[in-house]
């Protein structure tokens, strides 16, 4: 029964957020925010005492952190295969750590791990990265041969 009511609150939320991009001057992904807010809602339930099985929210939470990995590594588009992997790589066991340590309710490690995952983020978002550069390397011998005679 809690699987059903976990699929209709997905899908629920999902056409929420769906209605609500209509409204918002900036855009969410509805089923990342029907996924989220219902492993947060059955985390609640969790922490509070009802008895659910840990494995649903799990699951979730797995998917929340390829969802958001997955997104981030979208806007990464100017960086080398090498780096975008090296994020990947980074990411994905640092977020399966946070969402773990969520339900084991190891709030400093959580805490910790939320933390990296926020400053390697960041860090990869507002730093410069390196296609650019490359194409205008090339751009600027395929100049110098084409002017060199």
């Amino acid at each position: 029964m809690l699987l059903i009511l976990t699929i209709i609150s997905i899908l629920v939320i999902t056409l929420v957020a769906w209605f609500a991009n209509r409204l918002l001057p900036f855009t969410i992904c509805p089923i990342c925010a029907g996924s989220l807010f219902t492993w947060v809602g059955l985390l609640g339930l969790y922490f509070t005492g009802y008895p659910i099985d840990p494995v649903l929210p799990a699951v979730l939470m797995g998917g929340s952190v390829v969802g958001i990995m997955y997104q981030v590594d979208k806007k990464l588009s100017d960086r080398s295969a090498g780096a975008r992997l090296f994020f990947k790589v980074f990411f994905m066991p640092t977020g399966i750590i946070a969402a773990y340590s969520i339900l084991k309710e190891w709030w400093i490690v959580s805490g910790l791990a939320l933390i990296v995952l926020l400053f390697v983020s960041l860090l990869f978002l507002f730093t410069r990265g390196t296609v650019g550069v490359r194409e205008r390397a090339t751009d600027e011998i395929e100049e110098k041969f084409e002017n060199c005679c």
